[in-house]
């Protein structure tokens, strides 16, 4: 039920929520920090329950990067993070899935996807998979959690929002849709500990076949005609160019019209 525009959970019960952290990257300076995403997720979290019922759970390296963006998220009023402790070439699924069927908590909120790494947003999808448990993607809000299930609003394409009722245990995945993150305090951030567990690794097979690369400027687009009808498309192709840059070639070899061609096709950005 809802009272004065907060979530209540039915039954005088809180629920039991963990929430999955990453490392982020700011988009500008590139610095490690807390994950947007990540951080609506865990303000829905303590927005459901107390901080105390809400565990912050991170797979990765324990380094002085890592640690400063993880205490960003402690800022927020966590008292503790677990770090399952794995290397930057593990596949962290299996770790996960191991600690939560331990822990068994009735909801698991992550973002959409990381900052950092392969940024796939697919590690809740097989979390979901391998534990047999729900999925909701693109959360906007939980409005109530009754005993085995919940009732949520889904957030769709030019913002409709969609009411669903989802059975527990499950996950969801939070984007932008959700509310935004509070801001970090700098003391419960420093107080707050990082509480680290060795857990099994498990090789990333399918990683190490990939070739990675730096990203390279896209082609860029050429223009689109948008027509109501076919005989607008039909007079757009067929009206003459404005720019007065165009050439018309005549009588020239297939060699020579090749050239052109390819020529036009690097002054417009589609090859390099």
């Amino acid at each position: 039920m809802q009272r004065d525009g907060k979530n209540t959970t039915g039954q005088g019960t809180r629920p039991r929520i963990a929430v999955l952290v990453s490392v982020g990257r700011h988009p500008v300076t590139g610095r490690p920090r807390r994950a947007e995403f990540d951080a609506r997720a865990v303000e829905m979290g303590l927005s459901l329950a107390a901080a105390d019922d809400v565990t912050l759970i991170h797979a990765g390296v324990r380094s002085p990067e890592a640690e400063g963006a993880l205490r960003g998220y402690l800022g927020m009023g966590i008292d503790s993070i677990e770090v399952l402790l794995q290397p930057d070439d593990a596949d962290v699924v299996p770790a996960l899935e191991t600690r939560l069927r331990d822990m068994a908590p009735k909801l698991v909120l992550c973002g959409a996807r990381g900052e950092t790494g392969e940024t796939s947003g697919l590690v809740p999808f097989l979390l979901a998979e391998h534990l047999g448990w729900s999925l909701v993607t693109s959360l906007a809000q939980i409005e109530s959690i009754d005993g085995d299930s919940m009732t949520v609003l889904q957030a769709l394409p030019r913002g409709q929002r969609r009411r669903l009722k989802v059975s527990l245990p499950a996950i969801v995945t939070v984007d932008a849709a959700a509310q935004p993150a509070r801001q970090s305090a700098f003391g419960p951030a420093r107080r707050g500990e990082l509480r680290t567990s060795q857990s099994a690794v498990t090789a990333d097979v399918m990683a190490r076949e990939w070739t990675v690369a730096p990203a390279r400027k896209r082609p860029k687009r050429l223009k689109i005609v948008k027509a109501a009808s076919a005989r607008d498309r039909f007079k757009a192709a067929a009206a003459k160019a404005e720019g007065g840059t165009g050439q018309v070639l005549n009588g020239v070899s297939p060699q020579e019209g090749a050239e052109a061609i390819l020529k036009l096709l690097r002054e417009e950005g589609v090859l390099r």
